[in-house]
């Protein structure tokens, strides 16, 4: 039987890579060449739009792990599109990319519902990204349904993360060093290719056995903040949530 913080641990891994899937999806893709957009421009617009418009150090400030600059330059060049907008085609894409991978997989509807408690029971302090995603309208079809509900666990960790990452004086460059990134949508990855897509400029430390124990620690306490958040599940539910992830993840 899963208690919550066993949940929050569990399930990191499959939401973090269906939760963020869709940002480098084919109709991601597809979506930035009809719109002459870059691929980060229309993320920084698409996943950040819910702030809505706002300064580029804004949205720096709920990007952490991204460099300022690379922000600013993404942020101010996809200003054509219009931040409500964004929103709105982003979320087209998330379930776009929910159908296709997910829309063979029966277990979407159970997984939706038990995701829409834990998201509407879940606070909001030091996760704007997270109460932003909350308040955009699902779409009704399982498949889609449980992919806006995974994107959403996912900023909420994100953002929890970082405020953990901050508290232990970590640079975001340093944490991302530190630590193999096996829930990323690309799958196990090393620090430094994560690194270098994040558009931090080389060469790159390597990271003293100290940092990567505190690196370690910081997700030891991100699932500790986790952990409340799946309390609204039973024990039953969180197992079946498990499998059903589980299931879905290899489907």
């Amino acid at each position: 039987m899963a208690d919550p913080r066993t949940t929050a641990r569990q399930v990191k891994a499959p939401i973090g890579q269906y939760g963020g899937g869709f940002m480098v999806s084919r109709e991601a893709k597809a979506l930035c060449e009809k719109l002459a957009l870059g691929p980060r421009e229309l993320y920084f617009r698409g996943r950040c739009g819910v702030l809505g418009e706002c300064a580029a150090d804004v949205v720096t400030s709920v990007a952490v792990f991204f460099p300022p600059a690379h922000v600013e330059e993404s942020w101010n060049g996809g200003r054509k599109l219009a931040a409500e907008e964004a929103v709105e085609l982003y979320a087209g894409v998330c379930h776009a990319w929910g159908r296709r991978k997910l829309g063979g997989f029966d277990g979407c509807a159970r997984i939706a519902e038990l995701l829409e408690r834990v998201v509407a029971r879940a606070p909001s302090p030091g996760a704007p990204l997270f109460a932003g995603w909350r308040a955009v309208p699902l779409p009704g079809d399982p498949p889609a349904r449980a992919a806006q509900l995974m994107h959403v666990v996912r900023e909420l960790r994100g953002g929890l993360h970082a405020n953990a990452v901050i508290a232990a004086g970590m640079s975001p460059l340093e944490a991302m060093l530190a630590c193999p990134h096996d829930g990323s949508p690309f799958g196990h990855v090393t620090g430094e290719t994560m690194a270098r897509f994040f558009q931090w400029p080389e060469p790159y430390p390597e990271p003293a056995p100290e940092l990567v124990a505190r690196r370690a620690a910081v997700e030891d306490a991100t699932d500790d903040l986790m952990a409340p958040v799946f309390s609204v599940l039973n024990e039953d539910e969180s197992d079946e949530l498990i499998g059903l992830l589980r299931f879905g993840q290899a489907h």
